[in-house]
Order: C-alpha cells, then structure tokens, then sequence
C-alpha cells in the first residue's frame, strides 16, 4: 500500500484524535492530514515533483512528519539526514542523494555552512536564527494554502533513501519502496500486537530506520497516537512516558539504563508502559535483571534488523529476556525469514559460527548509484548477507559474536572503523591508524583509535579530537588513543584487526554519568 493511502485512511477513521503530543502541542490526524497537504504544496512551489529527493534533517518535531507526509503526497522520495553530522557528510549526502530540496533545523550548526546546489529551508525556532539565509518551512506551511495534489504513486514507487555506512567509509543509500515501508510497519504492529489505543514514544532520533518505519508509521497504520521526544534526556524520557501516559517506547539499551541513574527516578509514574523494546546491542542478564527490577516489569523486547531490511529481522520476547539474556531470539519477526549459514552457503550447526542471513518483502530494492554493492549485499537467491556471524545454540536461539564487517556499534549509533580511519589518518602526527570497538557495558561498544607515531611526534588525544570535530559526528570521534609501536598486518598489507581486539579491546568501565555529553 502506498504511505499516504495508509495515513489517509487512519485519518478518516480517527479524524480528530490526537495523532501527536509534542511538548504542550497537540495535533489531530485532520490537523496533520491538512498541514502536509499545504506541506505539499509548499514543496511543489519550489520545484519538487515526483521522484526528487527531498531531504530532512531535523530533530524529532511535528514539521519533520509534517515534511515527510507532504513530499510523498508528491510522489517525492524523502532522504533523512543524521542531524549529528558535520558539514562534508551533510554535503555528501545531499550530492549523492541529488536532493532537490532539505528542510533543515535552524539550532543545527551545519545550517548556515552547508554548501549545496539544493533548495534549503529551515525549520525549528526561527528566534536569534534570521540570517540563515532562507525560508522557513514551518512559517510557509502555516501561510500556504493547499492546491489540487496529485493522485498517490504505486506501491512499488521509491518512498525512501536511507543512508547507511558503507565499508568503504562513505555511506550508501539503501532505496526503500512505498511497499517496503509499509509492510515494515504492518510486521512491527502486528508483532506488538498494538492498537488505536496505543501511545508510542519516539525518543531515539527519527531519522533512523526503526524510529521512523517501525515505529512511527507502525503507530500510524494503527491509528495510535505519537508522543515526540525532541531530544532524547534520561530525565524527560520518564517526563513525557508520566505524562502522556504511555504504552510503548523504543531505545538503545543506554536509553533504557542511563535514567536508572537519577535519584528520583522511582518518583516516575511508569505504570502505563505495556512493552519496553530495545534494539542496537543485547543485553546481558545482569543487566537485564537490573532493568527488570528498577523498572518493575518483565516486559522488555529486544529487535535485532538493519536498515537494509526495512529494518526488520529477529526478536528476543519478553519471556526469554533472562533465559536467553544476550540472544536476539530464535524467531523471526512475521513475514521475515532468518538463516544462519556457512561461508559454503550450508545450514550451521548447533554451536558453530555462521552469518545471519534474511530474506522479506520490506528489504532495501538496492543502494543508490551502487550496482556492485548492491550484488554483494544478497545471494543469488535473493537472501540478504547481513554481516553479522552468529552463534545458534541447542535450542535455536542466536547469539551475535562478531562482525564480518567492521562496525562498531555505540550506544545505538553505527560507526564504521574506515570513516575514522580515513578522517583521522591525514592527522601530520600519525604514521598509521587503525580504529576498533572496544566492549562496553553501557554503550554496547565505545570508539577506540589505535595510532603509530611519526618519528620524533607525540601526538595528543585532546588535539586529535579537535582534529576530528569538524569532520566526523561526535559519536564516531574515538574516546580514547592507544599508542603503538606499529599494527599487525597479514605480508600482503591487510590490517589484523582481530590482533588488536585481543590486546587492547578489553571491556571499559561503566560510564552512564557521561551520557548526555558524550551524545550530545
């Protein structure tokens, strides 16, 4: 089904329902219904029709859904951007993706530098931000009447690009059909059982795949009502559940785990949460038990996919949180299928390593402009080669143990080792660089950099991060620096990375004090 026909529909079921909660705002489905319509119309005044890109990057507000519902009412293909990115990754993205248009945040900094031959407008708190240059989307929607829009595109018409980092350091665009995203939406609220009734907290950034396919168009189809999270903050992530009286959240373990640590966090009325559900690193079964008893509940679920899926893949249900702590389940979510399998492409064993592999009709159609990619990325009969080795044990159950990639996943963020390499090897103080995950019991993983020298240099941490500060995100700036005489390498040059985890990717100390600057 088409996204708008599925929108429009929930609104003409539940027309003045509130659909959103933002702060003291509340919106119904005809309220949003009509803005993206002027949304739309907005967008077409300055040139966009089917098939342009039109890229958001924004916090999660009303006139990010609002933009969104409105360049598909075109037949546009909507592009989030990371608002964490720093100024040649936005440009990248914009260049590849030959956005037409980006709505941006105007309290993002990039805003006012950002080079590109895109359409900008702003959206957020316009107050002290007038000279950015251009519009403001939120002050045009409001202003703008609604035309004559066009009839919705098919099912298999493009809906998304959804970028993803590559293993050559540069992210790639995983190219999502109308079709795609909803069957994404229709396997995750059937798999929460949800209803019209449900309110869901959309904490974790939006322009991530879960946030936005499962759970925000999930909520959607449902005709449930959203309650957006600006920013996430432990403290106001157990404000806005207490408040609107919530039933259903997502996050990264640290989301779930860094609001344990405030004094008053038992003074929270939590009691409205049906399902707690986390994805991006499992949980062990201390941790688990620790949640379980400051939460008061056994009701949490843990997702495993990947944006290339939609993003959909296994579960871990409530009632084997603690008896499999650590798997990401046995069972497939509805309508996905999951192997795990050999290098020579045969079933593996009970006990022995092998890749996850899944196969749906919510996958990626490929990656933008990357036909090779793309080939590499399934099996001739069509499975979909996630990366990602895992462990099945007597009962079925599968354990991640290692990446064929080297991702290195931190508090729900993806960082690829080679974007961080490639940003910091320039560096005039380094002879060689190579960047590993290192074990955290908060995070999943933090960034480690493990650096040789130049001759007669000592380099220092606080000034290689400066280094890195206008080039890569603040999440993927390695935290800490190992020094090294040299790195292993195979005689044909290959970096043995797995060397380095052995030595020097022990375990960190839990630091969920540091949270809110650390993912500032």
């Amino acid at each position: 089904m088409n996204l708008i026909s599925m929108f429009d529909e929930s609104a003409s079921r539940w027309p003045t329902k509130t659909l959103l909660h933002y702060g003291d705002e509340a919106f119904s489905y005809a309220q949003i219904q009509a803005l993206s319509c002027r949304a739309a119309q907005v967008l077409r005044d300055r040139g966009v029709g089917q098939g342009d890109r039109v890229a958001l990057m924004c916090f999660n507000t009303p006139y990010f859904l609002i933009g969104v519902l409105g360049a598909l009412r075109l037949g546009a293909v909507v592009v989030p951007v990371n608002h964490k990115l720093q100024k040649p990754e936005v440009e990248f993205i914009l260049r590849h993706s030959d956005a037409r248009l980006c709505i941006i945040d105007v309290a993002l900094g990039v805003a006012q530098r950002i080079e590109t031959e895109a359409c900008l407008l702003g959206t957020g708190d316009m107050a002290g931000a007038a000279d950015v240059g251009f519009d403001h989307f939120d002050t045009l929607v409001q202003r703008t009447e609604a035309g004559e829009l066009p009839a919705p595109v098919g099912d298999e018409a493009l809906a998304q690009v959804l970028y993803t980092s590559g293993t050559t350091g540069q992210p790639k665009g995983c190219l999502h059909s109308h079709r795609a995203v909803f069957t994404t939406a229709l396997v995750c609220s059937a798999a929460l059982s949800m209803t019209h009734n449900d309110r869901m907290l959309i904490a974790m950034p939006i322009w991530h795949a879960a946030p936005l396919n499962n759970w925000t168009f999930g909520t959607l189809l449902m005709g449930g009502t959203l309650v957006f999270l600006r920013e996430y903050a432990p403290r106001g992530f157990l404000e806005a559940i207490a408040r609107h009286r919530v039933t259903l959240t997502f996050g990264a373990p640290i989301a779930l785990l860094a609001p344990l640590e405030l004094a008053d966090f038992d003074s929270h009325d939590l009691g409205s949460m049906r399902l707690w559900i986390y994805g991006g690193g499992p949980l062990g079964e201390d941790m688990a038990k620790r949640l379980m008893q400051r939460y008061r509940t056994t009701q949490f679920m843990q997702v495993y996919g990947m944006t290339e899926m939609g993003p959909l893949g296994t579960a871990l249900f409530p009632e084997d949180a603690l008896r499999k702590a650590g798997s990401i389940g046995r069972s497939s979510l509805p309508g996905v299928q999951v192997r795990v399998v050999a290098e020579d492409g045969s079933a593996t064993p009970a006990g022995q390593v092998g890749e996850i592999q899944l196969r749906s009709e919510a996958a990626m159609r490929g990656y933008l402009n990357d036909a090779e990619a793309t080939r590499a990325a399934y099996t001739p009969d069509g499975w979909y080669r996630s990366g990602d080795l895992a462990r099945v044990d007597e009962d079925g159950y599968y354990y991640v143990v290692d990446r064929l990639k080297d991702l290195i996943t931190t508090g729900g963020e993806n960082v690829y080792s080679k974007e961080v390499e490639d940003a910091l090897s320039p560096h005039p103080d380094l002879a060689d660089v190579a960047v590993i995950g290192r074990p955290h019991p908060d995070w999943g993983e933090t960034v480690v950099a493990v650096i040789v020298p130049r001759p007669g240099r000592q380099p220092d941490s606080e000034a290689l991060k400066a280094f890195l500060a206008d080039k890569l995100a603040r999440y993927k700036i390695p935290r800490d620096y190992v020094v090294v005489d040299t790195l292993p390498r195979t005689p044909s040059g290959k970096l043995q990375k797995h060397l380095l985890r052995h030595g020097i990717g022990a375990p960190a100390p839990s630091l969920l004090s540091t949270f809110k600057d650390i993912h500032a």
